[in-house]
């Protein structure tokens, strides 16, 4: 299964639903993932798989009402060029992230590996990353 997506859908849990909308609106929006749905509890983003396109990949940001335990769990996701990593990073900073590793290449990766890492308002890691060669 060489060259699959490994991931179909992942959740996210935090604590204040409101404040990490603000934040992961504008991030996803950055790495052109649209919001595609919005409940009191949980926002949705990505494109859901279907028994006729199974190529996607889907994350949920979930409220749980309470603080979050930030273990340094980390999610990454793939950005469409370096300019969306840049942007993933300046606008997350200007919603409520905090940095976590300013965009730029990480070698010990691989030779093309650009990448920014962030913190969500509760603590949570994400990362967005471009492979390829600019």
């Amino acid at each position: 299964m060489a060259g699959a997506l490994m991931l179909d859908h992942v959740s996210i849990t935090v604590s204040d639903l409101a404040r990490a909308a603000r934040f992961y609106d504008s991030v996803m929006a950055a790495l052109r993932v649209p919001c595609v749905w919005r409940e009191p509890d949980a926002i949705g983003y990505g494109t859901r798989n279907s028994a006729e396109d199974d190529s996607h990949t889907y994350l949920t940001i979930r409220a749980t009402g309470a603080p979050i335990h930030a273990d340094r769990r980390h999610w990454c996701f793939r950005a469409p060029d370096r300019a969306a990593v840049d942007a993933f990073h300046t606008t997350g900073l200007a919603h409520g992230g905090a940095d976590d590793g300013a965009p730029g290449l990480r070698a010990h990766y691989h030779n093309h590996y650009y990448a920014a890492f962030l913190c969500d308002p509760d603590g949570n890691r994400i990362e967005a990353v471009y492979h390829r060669a600019r």
